[in-house]
């Protein structure tokens, strides 16, 4: 028997394929049509095809025993509760980002989250059912309200609970004072920034308010944490000036001593949104940037250098692994509620960290509670988180229900929700569905080849 599959053309006799396992094989076009037709007894050799899950022998308890497990690894995130949950503490902040997602112009930054509702917060994420759970805070800028999020910490150690916990902060550095960094530290709080390439990049996309660049302020506490040996991660996001400097970016981060970089689209939400035209792209601008930047890495790794690109990387854990690692974006459904939550400043809890954009936008579409009166499991339960899952089923999605690439992909309602008021928008004319196909066709072009010595920098980057 046939398994379900979806295949794409590769060239003039060269066909991909893809299952719901993740797993690919590349046939020649009388095995595509004998696959079509259900022919399997005119395919000479279908070892790989079944071994692969493509082709189903009897008996088929068998083959249910031997697959399942490898749904559960692709799929295993839908059998557990919410496990990342976002405290943004404020607001406000010291930057002026062009690109910011968390704000639009007619935002009022000045939202301090309090001692109470931090605890409330803490509480409300305390009663997910997940007993492995990540808590990030962030902002704006969250150390301008450094005194709540130390508060909340203590608070957290001060409780009996079973779960283990991860805390995480997301922070441009710039306030990031010895005091704080050594409490920090102390509980345990892994630290992560932002850093979009060399001076001029930086300096052009995350000013200061009143004007002035970052980059030194930045780049001098990185590499003061850097002499300290401490391990921390960094964000890059890539506007419409940033890409014709693909090479300088990664050179940057080299310099700094990081051997990984996540080479990040604009999501339209924000300031973002509001002014895409001044600070945006389309599809294929961003794909041909990721490209060039691509091959230099894959010219370091090819000559002995170890620098990772992550989104890459995500994708191959779902090629070759078999396993979804924990990024929202690319899980079916997507993460929202079930994967994440978002606590704001007020008290109000989002499904996600873009639906707490989104209503900075004036938008509450994705408000599924408030920490101060309702709790996790009706949050879970409301119709607006059901239906966000609902809407991000690649497996049912037109357009995406039968492209070749859906096993390793993901969609985002709330993007779509933003952008047309729609939480199915247009798939097939989404800037985000083509980034992601742009990304994939990198892969396979590599996975497909013969170049058996980029294929194993691709391995390489999985066991990192």
């Amino acid at each position: 028997m046939i398994n379900y599959f979806n295949f794409k053309r590769l060239s003039h006799d060269r066909y991909l394929l893809t299952n719901d396992f993740g797993n690919y094989e590349i046939v020649d076009e009388n095995i595509l049509n004998c696959m079509l037709n259900g022919q399997i007894d005119e395919i000479e050799n279908k070892s790989d095809l079944i071994k692969d899950g493509f082709i189903i022998e009897k008996p088929y308890e068998k083959f249910i025993k031997m697959y399942s497990p490898m749904i559960k690894s692709m799929k295993g995130y839908c059998l557990n509760s919410t496990a990342l949950h976002i405290f943004a503490v404020t607001n406000a902040c010291n930057f002026n980002c062009i690109y910011c997602q968390a704000h639009d112009d007619c935002s009022k930054q000045n939202g301090f989250m309090t001692n109470e509702i931090g605890e409330k917060a803490i509480d409300f994420a305390l009663q997910s059912a997940n007993k492995n759970l990540t808590f990030e805070f962030q902002g704006g800028e969250p150390l301008m309200n450094f005194d709540v999020i130390k508060h909340m910490i203590l608070y957290l150690e001060s409780l009996e609970h079973d779960k283990n916990i991860e805390l995480t902060i997301v922070t441009n550095f710039t306030l990031l004072d010895d005091d704080k960094l050594d409490f920090l530290l102390e509980h345990g709080v892994k630290l992560c920034t932002s850093l979009d390439g060399n001076e001029i990049i930086h300096n052009h996309n995350r000013p200061y308010k009143n004007g002035k660049g970052t980059y030194i302020d930045v780049v001098n506490r990185i590499k003061e944490l850097k002499t300290k040996g401490l391990l921390f991660g960094a964000i890059q996001t890539t506007s419409n000036f940033t890409l014709d400097y693909p090479i300088e970016i990664i050179n940057q981060y080299r310099e700094l001593g990081f051997n990984t970089i996540f080479l990040r689209p604009l999501t339209p939400l924000g300031m973002a949104d509001k002014f895409w035209d001044e600070v945006g792209y389309d599809s294929e601008q961003f794909v041909l940037f990721y490209n060039k930047a691509f091959d230099y890495i894959m010219e370091l790794n090819l000559k002995g250098e170890i620098f990772v690109e992550m989104h890459a990387t995500y994708f191959l854990k779902k090629i070759l692994c078999n396993y979804s690692d924990n990024y929202m974006e690319l899980r079916s459904p997507c993460g929202a509620g079930i994967g994440q939550m978002s606590y704001y400043y007020d008290g109000n809890v989002y499904t996600c960290d873009e639906g707490r954009m989104l209503s900075e936008m004036g938008d509450n579409s994705f408000l599924v509670g408030n920490v101060l009166n309702d709790n996790h499991f009706n949050a879970v339960q409301s119709k607006i988180c059901k239906a966000t899952c609902q809407a991000s089923i690649v497996e049912c999605l037109p357009g995406c229900q039968d492209c070749v690439y859906h096993p390793y992909c993901g969609v985002c309602p709330v993007v779509n929700y933003a952008n047309s008021k729609d939480l199915y928008g247009k798939i097939i004319k989404d800037f985000r569905c083509k980034v992601y196909r742009g990304i994939l066709d990198k892969i396979f072009t590599i996975l497909t080849s013969e170049d058996e010595d980029k294929i194993k920098v691709l391995y390489n980057w999985m066991e990192l």
